[in-house]
C-alpha cells in the first residue's frame, strides 16, 4: 500500500535488499548506517526492517557525500536536514558549514599537491650526478 506524504514523497514499504539495490549499497552498509544513527528502520511484525522512499533519498544523499570524500559522521547534518523535510540535505546552515570546511580541506590538498608537483618538476629539471661512473675500460 502506497500513499503520498505531505513532503511529496511516495511512501511505500521497502525492505532492506530493495533499498540497497535502489541506493546502490549493500544491506550490510545499511545496517552500519543504522548503527551510526544515520538511518532509522521501522520493524515489521516479523522483525524485518522496513523503509520508504524518504530512506532511498537519504541513503542516496549519504552515498553522494561519501563519494565526494565526506566521512560518514560529516553526513549527519545533511541527513538531519532531509529528515526535517528540507528539499536537499544542503538546504540547512549546519550542512553548509560542513561543506565550507570540506572545501577548505580540498583547497589545502590541492595546495599540497601543487607543492609536490613543483618539487618533482624541479628534480626532473636538474638531474642528479651519478654516484658511480663506469668507464668503457672496465
Amino acid at each position: 500500500m502506497a500513499f503520498t506524504s505531505v513532503a511529496g514523497f511516495s511512501v511505500g514499504s521497502v525492505r532492506i535488499g530493495e533499498l540497497g539495490r535502489r541506493a546502490g549499497v549493500s544491506p550490510r552498509t545499511l545496517r552500519h548506517y543504522e548503527e551510526l544513527g544515520l538511518l532509522a528502520a521501522r520493524r515489521r511484525a516479523n522483525g524485518y526492517r522496513d523503509y520508504d522512499e524518504r530512506d532511498v533519498a537519504l541513503v542516496s544523499e549519504i552515498r553522494s557525500l561519501v563519494d565526494l570524500g565526506f566521512a560518514l559522521e560529516e553526513t549527519r547534518p545533511f541527513v538531519e536536514c532531509l529528515r526535517a523535510g528540507h528539499p536537499t540535505g544542503a538546504s540547512c546552515e549546519d550542512s553548509r558549514a560542513v561543506q565550507l570546511r570540506k572545501l577548505a580541506e580540498v583547497d589545502d590538498w590541492i595546495a599540497r599537491l601543487h607543492a609536490v608537483r613543483r618539487a618533482l618538476v624541479a628534480q626532473l629539471a636538474d638531474p642528479p650526478v651519478p654516484r658511480c661512473h663506469f668507464s668503457e675500460e672496465n
